[in-house]
């Protein structure tokens, strides 16, 4: 919990707050970024269990807040997700459904949720944008015009307008109806609640297991260990499938932005640009030269490559922070490369 002094008039809940971003936003707020009318509250599953609605419901009613981000949920890299895509809905969607009513039930003015690009139908068209509607079909067809109907009341209708890939099935859909739930709240209640869709985070505190965590944390550990042990880097897949990554600091300062300024239900994608992406052989390449690695790269090609591509457009974002600076790729991966390397010992791994 982060003191403030003089009135407060937001006390601000942040579900999820020892992972990733929850750690971010902590160091940005501490950094300066915070208001002296703001009381920040960081809480990891220590502090109540999130899938069991009592423990929830004391939750809120010891920290009583006016505001929610929800980072809080099951995650875990592409091979993890196919081990347990069952639990990765379970778990999610209990999550969700404790913490966004329990929002409701307490009158917490404002909840933003964090999504994922993943939730986006695996055959779509690129970029994803949150403005693109579904393609329209003959209206003789009347199963056609109910789903139609449907899509056009959704609130983000094209994350609706496909199945997701197999390989994370659970952990999409569960993220999907956070979106029906906002617009349900808002619609039955005036509630406002939303939510971002980061592309690939990264960055300090992390979790760089090897096995279940994402592609660039998974990476770096590997970089450090073939390193250390003077061995080849291997890694899983082609290489060929292409990413945005946003650094966990600028994400968290858009959070920060999100909370206070946006003021749509809909959805807004939180990414650097399109020119941005590269290839998973291209992140890896970058951690190399971040940690002065010299041996040999090999792609194991018997493992699989995940969702080839999710190209998304950060055009709305542009349009509301036209002159927002993304930390450069490199020093981003530098930096987390750093951190990495000093907090070994303790870092999630």
């Amino acid at each position: 919990m982060m003191e403030v002094t003089g009135p407060v008039a937001k006390r601000i809940l942040v579900t999820g707050g020892s992972g990733l971003v929850g750690r971010a936003i902590e160091k940005v707020v501490a950094d300066g970024e915070g208001r002296p009318d703001e009381k920040w509250i960081f809480v990891s599953s220590r502090d109540a269990d999130l899938t069991n609605a009592a423990e929830t419901k004391a939750l809120f009613e010891q920290h009583k807040p006016t505001h929610v981000i929800h980072l809080a949920a099951m995650v875990g890299g592409l091979f993890k997700n196919i081990r347990y895509n069952l639990d990765f809905w379970r778990r999610n969607v209990y999550i969700n459904d404790n913490v966004l009513h329990m929002a409701y039930e307490t009158g917490v003015q404002k909840v933003v949720s964090c999504l994922s690009t993943c939730i986006f139908p695996d055959k779509t068209t690129y970029p994803i944008n949150e403005s693109m509607v579904s393609i329209s079909s003959p209206m003789h067809n009347p199963g056609v015009e109910v789903l139609t109907l449907l899509n056009s009341l959704l609130p983000c209708p094209q994350i609706h307008n496909g199945p997701p890939h197999s390989s994370n099935f659970g952990y999409s859909y569960a993220k999907r109806m956070i979106d029906i739930q906002n617009r349900g709240y808002f619609e039955q209640h005036g509630c406002r609640f939303t939510a971002v869709i980061p592309t690939n985070v990264f960055g300090p505190h992390d979790n760089f297991n090897i096995e279940d965590g994402h592609v660039l944390p998974g990476l770096i550990h590997k970089v450090y260990l073939a390193k250390q042990t003077g061995s080849a880097l291997t890694i899983w897949g082609t290489g060929k499938p292409r990413r945005q990554f946003i650094y966990s600091l600028d994400l968290a300062r858009l959070f920060l932005w999100v909370l206070r300024e946006y003021d749509e239900v809909e959805p807004i994608i939180l990414s650097v640009g399109e020119e941005e992406e590269v290839s998973i052989r291209e992140a890896a390449e970058v951690i190399v030269e971040a940690m002065d690695f010299r041996g040999e790269l090999v792609f194991d090609t018997t493992k699989a490559d995940g969702q080839f591509k999710k190209t998304a457009s950060n055009a709305k974002l542009r349009r509301y922070l036209p002159s927002f600076q993304f930390t450069p790729f490199r020093q981003a991966v530098k930096e987390t490369c750093a951190w990495f390397s000093a907090n070994y010992a303790n870092a999630r791994k």
